[in-house]
This record gives structure tokens, sequence and C-alpha cells, in this order.
């Protein structure tokens, strides 16, 4: 493992703290999509389920069932917690899932890793996580309702992608035989689909103003 893939999990893991401190700690899940995230727990189940057959590392399992439980717990939150349900922007939040859900596992089928039950999920997960973040986005652009943890959890997700694309970049200098173009051109259009997030971002940040996405 190379220092671009250990800060692209640890600032995964961080955004999924933030989004759980935000929710846990205010009892709100305002401006936070349940779309996305139930998007996010398919790509995890789907991703992980080497989980029952396969061994790497001790640090590898431990991440996947964090990121398996975290999602699931964030969507429990959201639909269950007395509280926490009730703070859901459910009348904004209206994206059609099916239609990132349908295209990804069709594409799965006809452009997969390899022919195999497992690779062609392995494979759905990698299209679906590039795309996932869109209901998200739509959301803050809606609401205009982009808290500070909200703000930051959105920019820690992209901020994990760009060094995962650090990360490959590295891979292919220092592993003559690394190939990885389902997964580069993936992380690449999700990188794209953060810019215009990012741009407002630093654009708020440096203006000491309150993160604002034009609708």
């Amino acid at each position: 493992m190379n220092i671009f893939r250990l800060c692209g999990d640890m600032l995964h893991l961080l955004s999924i703290i933030t989004l759980l401190l935000k929710i846990s700690q205010t009892k709100s899940c305002r401006g936070v999509s349940l779309k996305t995230q139930e998007l996010y727990t398919l790509v995890f189940l789907t991703r992980y389920l080497d989980l029952f057959f396969s061994f790497v590392s001790l640090y590898n399992t431990v991440m996947k069932i964090i990121f398996i439980c975290s999602s699931v717990a964030i969507v429990y939150y959201m639909r269950y917690h007395r509280v926490v349900k009730q703070t859901y922007d459910r009348n904004e939040d209206t994206f059609r899932t099916m239609f990132l859900i349908v295209p990804c596992a069709v594409l799965a089928v006809l452009i997969p890793q390899k022919r195999t039950p497992v690779e062609m999920l392995w494979t759905f997960s990698i299209y679906l996580e590039a795309v996932a973040i869109l209901p998200q986005l739509i959301l803050l652009q809606r609401t205009q309702n982009i808290d500070n943890l909200t703000g930051n959890y959105v920019a820690l997700l992209g901020s994990y992608r760009a060094m995962y694309i650090l990360n490959w970049i590295y891979k292919f200098f220092t592993q003559t035989k690394y190939r990885a173009w389902i997964v580069w051109v993936s992380g690449v259009v999700q990188t794209v689909i953060y810019l215009d997030f990012f741009y407002y971002y630093v654009q708020s940040w440096r203006n000491n103003e309150k993160l604002s996405l034009p609708a």
C-alpha cells in the first residue's frame, strides 16, 4: 500500500465519521440525501462479497466491515430513528435512483472485470459509486441548506477520490503490469462530477461565506 491509497482511505473514513457525527450529535439529517446513502450501501454490499471467501489483510478486512456497517447505520438513522427521520428532506430528495442503478447494472453485464457473478457485482459497484453522489449534490442545489458538516462531508468524499487517482498514477509507474481501465474511467467520471461542487466550496472558504450551490 502506498501513501496515496492510505490517505484516500483515511479521507473516506473521515467523511463517514463526519456524517455520523452530524447525525448523531445534532439529531438531524437535514441536507443529507438518503438516496445517496442507500446507493453507497448497495455499493459496499456488492463490492465486498469477497469478505466471505477471501482474506487480503487485517487492515483490508476491517476497513470493508467499517464501510458496510457505517453505511447501514446512516441509512438506519435516517429511516427509522424517531427524531432524525423527522428532519429528512423527503420532498426535495426525489432523485429516481433506478435511473442510476439500472444503467450501471447493464454496463456491468456488458463490460465486466471478469464474467463471473461476483466480478460482475464488483464491477457494478465501481460504476455505481461513480454516480452515487448525484442525488446528494442535487439535494444541496434544491435546498440551499448546506451546513459546514454536510459541506465538509461531500468535500472529504471528493478528496478521497482525488487521492485514489494519485494512487492509480503511482501504481501505473511503479507496477509494470498494472492496468485497471474500468476503475480509472469510473474514477475520472466521479471526479468530474465533483468539480462544480469544489469550485463553490473553495470560493466559499476563500470569501468566508456560507457554501451555496447554484440552483
